[in-house]
């Protein structure tokens, strides 16, 4: 059953009198519970299609349909409770407010939605239950992600989006953080929507969706993903 659907979704934007396509009459459908990779060159649409599904912006044509509802009707406070209920963002760069400590940072999500998850459960479940009263500038880039992924699933949301999470991070932390965020989603059941130039990442996933020029060029369904041990990083 479709967790996510889009039909005929196009987005323009402009900048004076010149106006761009960023997504050209896309066509997609995923399932609840699948881990799906989008790839792509840069400025192929990967990030605005990410941004249209997380409600951040709005598509200049066509429906946008999640978990039943055509988001892409909705006002700026339905969205705002749209994003506050249904989607969970994890990005390459951290975005933790650095006056907080890591159990407030993730803390901060019951405060927008009602069905948000203990934090210290989920931080001990990232390995930072020991680091719960430290500031973000006292941790390395691949604990900050992990604080910022705990906080992404804290929201209990029914769809994960992630844009390059792992880009900022060295290769080993990069892929500690994969594992980690592939397991919280397994477990959890969560929907994960991960863009990426990676082709690495791609082998794990059941969807690749490869975008080139505005236009979704292929979609592979894969029965048999790689497990992250069988990746040749």
């Amino acid at each position: 059953m479709s967790l996510v659907e889009l039909k005929e979704v196009s987005k323009v934007y402009k900048v004076g009198d010149v106006s761009f396509k960023a997504l050209d009459q896309v066509n997609l459908s995923i399932e609840e519970g699948k881990f799906v990779v989008i790839l792509g060159p840069s400025g192929a649409g990967k990030s605005t299609l990410l941004n249209l599904l997380g409600g951040l912006d709005s598509p200049s044509s066509g429906n946008i349909i999640v978990d039943h509802k055509d988001i892409s009707t909705l006002s700026n406070n339905e969205l705002a409770e749209y994003r506050a209920s249904k989607v969970g963002f994890v990005f390459q760069f951290y975005n933790l407010i650095p006056t907080l400590t890591v159990e407030e940072n993730v803390a901060l999500v019951k405060e927008i939605t009602k069905n948000a998850l203990d934090p210290k459960e989920i931080l001990a479940k990232v390995g930072l239950k020991d680091h719960l009263k430290k500031f973000p500038v006292e941790l390395s880039g691949g604990e900050q992600q992990r604080v910022s992924i705990a906080r992404a699933v804290s929201k209990n949301p029914k769809i994960l989006l992630c844009d390059e999470p792992t880009g900022a991070l060295d290769s080993n932390t990069g892929v500690l953080v994969l594992k980690l965020l592939l397991d919280l989603t397994r477990e959890y059941g969560k929907t994960i929507i991960i863009v990426t130039h990676n082709q690495n990442i791609a082998k794990m996933a059941d969807v690749v969706v490869r975008v080139k020029n505005g236009k979704i060029k292929d979609i592979k369904n894969q029965t048999h993903p790689l497990s992250l041990e069988e990746v040749d990083w």
